[in-house]
């Protein structure tokens, strides 16, 4: 078995900062992930919308879809109301053979707010998520029935984190919800990346490598700053970067001893006028082959050439 490498475009179509990205389209970034060697996407929103368009989208470039995010109100709505919410991307998914959906709960999350500072994200007790948690099992019991496992996202500015709250949606949920293991995300929030995948690697299905670099990450908190002011200055790039602090060779080593064989997808957004895309995804994707390679983790290359 081998670890199958893709990408998120949210270096080259950032979404939640679209003037950042405004120079740059979809059909380059995959084109440019194509030609690096990417075997996957994660789903962007600016591909096509319906099953069959987005599948040759994705046959034109000769990638997999290797997952995307969902944004969860489960803590607002209804079990049912839910499923039908997420219905058509789990039905879509299922269809595409992704590996997973993206999920995580945005009803109060801040992480869009660039005026809210990531101080002042939602905290929530243990009681509220382990109660969260129980519902969100059920959910992912039902999306696993329709053929796509749902992998939850901690991430920065939402109620779901730090390790503490992922200690606690872990414990409160079953086994059919699985984790997306986020090193960037989890460095910010101030967690140690490789102690949560000690903990938590039974239930890892999906992984986002994005690297930190440290001073700007000091800056977001000295100044009290929003998670996108973190964005916009840098805080986040692809691993590789001799400017990035996370110990990537230690987490490659973790994932080889816990057998995983799903996905590693890079994202890592920046501000393209200081890191070019097609550099840094490219310098991202080469460090992974050589970090793979010395922990002994096969890691699955195109049949197509590539640069």
């Amino acid at each position: 078995m081998s670890v199958k490498i893709g990408i998120s475009l949210i270096a080259w179509q950032n979404d939640d900062l679209p003037d950042l990205t405004a120079a740059f389209t979809t059909e380059g970034a995959m084109e440019d992930a194509g030609k690096i060697g990417y075997m996957g996407v994660e789903r962007g929103r600016r591909m096509p919308a319906d099953t069959e368009g987005l599948r040759a989208y994705l046959d034109r470039y000769g990638v997999a879809l290797c997952g995307g995010w969902c944004s969860g109100n489960l803590m607002v709505a209804s079990l049912s109301e839910e499923k039908e919410a997420i219905r058509q991307q789990v039905e879509q998914f299922a269809a595409l053979k992704a590996p997973c959906i993206v999920y995580a709960e945005c009803s109060n999350t801040i992480q869009g707010d660039i005026a809210r500072p990531v101080s002042q994200r939602p905290k929530l007790s243990r009681d509220a998520v382990m109660g969260y948690a129980a519902k969100l099992s059920e959910l992912a019991k039902w999306s696993k029935d329709q053929g796509v496992v749902l992998s939850y996202h901690h991430h920065m500015g939402a109620m779901i984190q730090d390790a503490e709250d992922i200690d606690w949606l872990m414990e409160g949920s079953s086994d059919d919800l699985t984790l997306l293991y986020d090193t960037g995300h989890l460095h910010f929030a101030g967690a140690n990346p490789v102690a949560v995948l000690d903990k938590w690697g039974h239930r890892v299905h999906h992984v986002h490598f994005k690297d930190v670099r440290q001073p700007v990450l000091d800056w977001v908190h000295a100044e009290d700053c929003s998670f996108l002011d973190g964005v916009a200055a840098g805080v986040y790039s692809v691993p590789g970067d001799p400017e990035g602090c996370i110990d990537f060779q230690a987490i490659a080593n973790k994932l080889k001893a816990m057998d995983y064989n799903g996905w590693i997808v890079v994202e890592a957004e920046q501000d393209p006028a200081k890191a070019p895309p097609f550099e840094y995804s490219k310098l991202g994707y080469e460090h992974i082959l050589k970090i793979c390679a010395k922990a002994g983790l096969a890691a699955a290359t195109p049949s197509r050439p590539s640069i």
